[in-house]
């Protein structure tokens, strides 16, 4: 079931409005302009709200607020909209019909699961690729942002109608202190089978032992936060299968690679990079540049994928003008290559920095961290802020049980919910005929509001790649459910407030689908006790 959020529908009634006036010789426009349409910051001033006729003021010489009045009066009549107004000094602002958003209400209660869905993705292939899976050791909280990052994203491009395919980037993998540890476990236990193979064959028969236990453990890892994988791919088989000499070779026809200074180059710079790049060093051995080149061809030429969005740490920052330059010397489109930087996370308990492992001395891993506070604050926390800026993660307060720990008061929003709706079955109350035409309160009508915006921003989250809005999106919705709690009274002992209770069971029943949807699309649990 797809969702059209009503802020595309208050768009097309701003749109035909301004098509009227330029028919009517009103305005002279050539082109229909962008529209932008948004929430006010005081609810006084409506649902939504477009500064359009500000923004055409010096094209069309109009004054703004005269081009508001002639744009209201050109506004075709809408079933969920109450009231079109221009407001000083050029705004048209809308409100929506308490009959419409009551009725929002049993369409929620429709969808279901569904609610939020959108299908303006179109069945597009499309690749999410986050957390770089170096079997050297285990995963570490550096990692765990672009994990967090790259799942919720991959789940809200689903919602919006993408085939996604979830994929941890390949490593070529090196004997860190980690492999070489599980390495000696190995040859303990399992030495005799070495012992008789020579020494080459031994060591790297125990290295690719170590590798499968370390992945295994960094799969375990990321699953115990909610983080799993569509496909898992070996860098090794670009070598064994031809994809890395097919791609250096159309880089070749395209005239992009030169041999000089006994290496191979890829001359980036013909393709605005600052610099040119080695991909094969004059031991004959590619770099990883090179490798990365290779699996770029794999995806968009060898599995045919519309768009990729690639996750990287902070540290990589400086590869994204090469791997773009790389992507266009294979003939695509750079635009169809995403790359999003996850800048750095402090660990900090209360005012002091957390450097180090308690257990080891060294980085702080994943496992200790969602050991410490659980795998839904590690998601919540991590989908707090955008990933452009560096972040401070607070693990006492992601213990906290209060209303000051943002994981705590959503999440106790949905259990206050689920508790309502359990205690109404308990007594055997049937809601199912509930009228929602009863449902007038401004904070129930608030709430409605609030779920409604879900659509909405499942559209902007995927055209903007920007899934931290969830975060701040669930915050609101439970702000709005604990106010109607507060202030409606949902099960009565008063007969004479039985159908209005009916209407308020209606109501939270379908507040629960949006924030099982919410957190669902997070990654999260929606627990129903606390």
């Amino acid at each position: 079931m797809s969702t059209t959020p009503i802020i595309e529908s208050v768009r097309r009634l701003v749109a035909q409005a301004v098509e009227t006036a330029r028919t009517d010789g009103v305005v002279r426009l050539e082109t229909m302009p962008d529209i932008q349409v948004e929430h006010p910051g005081n609810p006084e001033h409506g649902d939504f709200s477009t500064n359009l006729p500000l923004r055409l003021a010096r094209a069309t010489r109009i004054n703004p607020l005269e081009l508001a009045q002639a744009l209201v009066a050109r506004t075709p009549e809408s079933d969920p909209i109450a009231q079109v107004e221009a407001a000083p000094p050029g705004f048209i602002n809308f409100r929506l019909k308490d009959t419409w958003l009551q009725d929002q209400v049993e369409e929620v209660r429709r969808a279901g699961a569904a609610f939020g869905n959108l299908d303006i993705g179109g069945g597009r292939k499309t690749m999410v690729e986050f957390v770089s899976v170096n079997p050297t050791g285990p995963v570490h909280v550096g990692h765990t942002r672009g994990a967090v990052l790259g799942s919720a994203l991959a789940n809200v491009l689903e919602a919006a109608g993408y085939q996604v395919t979830r994929s941890p980037m390949p490593s070529n993998g090196y004997m860190g202190d980690y492999i070489s540890d599980l390495a000696k476990e190995i040859a303990l236990a399992e030495g005799e089978r070495f012992l008789s193979q020579g020494e080459e064959q031994a060591i790297r028969g125990i290295g690719d032992l170590s590798r499968e236990k370390m992945v295994a453990l960094i799969r375990q890892d990321l699953s115990n936060i909610g983080v799993e994988f569509d496909n898992w791919f070996s860098e090794r088989t670009l070598f064994t299968t031809g994809e890395y000499d097919q791609a250096l070779e159309q880089l070749r026809e395209q005239g992009y690679l030169s041999q000089r200074e006994d290496a191979l180059w890829f001359n980036s710079t013909m393709l605005g990079d600052e610099k040119d790049n080695v991909v094969v060093r004059s031991s004959g051995e590619p770099t990883y540049f090179a490798s990365d080149i290779a699996y770029h061809h794999n995806k968009f030429i060898g599995r045919g994928y519309d768009s990729v969005v690639n996750i990287w740490g902070a540290d990589h920052q400086g590869h994204v003008p090469r791997m773009k330059a790389a992507v266009e010397g294979l003939g695509i489109n750079p635009d169809r290559l995403t790359i999003l930087i996850a800048q750095m996370v402090t660990l900090k308990r209360g005012t002091e920095v957390v450097r180090a492992s308690k257990r080891t001395g060294d980085f702080v891993t994943l496992s200790e961290l969602a050991d410490e506070v659980g795998g839904d604050a590690c998601r919540f926390f991590f989908l707090s802020r955008t990933p452009s800026t560096q972040m401070e993660f607070d693990l006492e307060l992601a213990k906290e049980e209060s209303s000051e720990n943002p994981v705590y008061y959503v999440q106790y929003a949905h259990a206050r919910n689920a508790g309502i709706l359990n205690l109404a079955r308990e007594r055997n109350i049937d809601w199912s005929r509930g009228d929602v035409s009863l449902l007038t309160h401004p904070s129930e009508l608030a709430l409605v509001r609030h779920m409604l915006r879900l659509p909405e921003l499942v559209q902007q989250m995927a055209e903007t790649l920007e899934p931290h809005h969830l975060a701040h999106f669930t915050m609101e919705l439970a702000t709005a459910f604990h106010g109607f709690y507060e202030n409606c009274r949902v099960i009565s002992a008063n007969p004479e407030d039985a159908d209005v209770s009916l209407a308020r069971l209606k109501l939270v029943e379908s507040a629960q689908i949006v924030f099982r949807r919410s957190l669902e699309l997070m990654g999260m649990s929606a627990p129903e006790r606390m």
